[in-house]
């Protein structure tokens, strides 16, 4: 499992909820791959995800995420979840499995910017993120 300091590093609201989800890629050579994970936590900048398959992800790898259709009418979903997929970096890898030597679970930061950062502010324009 991602360890304790990497869940406070989560930031803002965080949402422990099991949604099925895939994840999509291209791999070193250019074929696109997915597979199906669930998220164990989500929150507005990243998201942890859980993965049964033996599907090795290094660090920082780009990821698109996507909640099932299903799922996406769940209350609390951020916006850019319900919308569809999400481009997403790996930075999180948790400790191998031993049945499968990969890892289990991955750490997600979304790249897209919170929403309150696009908020309008009194004068009318957005605030810029940092």
């Amino acid at each position: 499992m991602i360890n304790h300091a990497t869940r406070e590093s989560l930031v803002g609201a965080r949402a422990a909820v099991t949604l099925p989800a895939r994840l999509t890629w291209k791999d070193a050579n250019g074929a696109v791959r997915f597979t199906s994970v669930r998220t164990s936590e989500v929150t507005e900048t990243g998201a942890v995800v859980e993965c049964d398959s033996a599907v090795a992800l290094p660090l920082y790898r780009l990821v698109h995420l996507q909640i099932e259709k299903a799922a996406r009418e769940w209350v609390e979903l951020p916006q850019p979840l319900r919308n569809g997929r999400v481009l997403s970096a790996v930075w999180q890898v948790a400790p191998c499995k031993p049945a499968t030597g990969t890892p289990g679970a991955y750490g997600l930061r979304f790249m897209t910017a919170p929403a309150s950062a696009c908020e309008p502010d009194a004068a009318g324009s957005a605030r810029r993120a940092s």
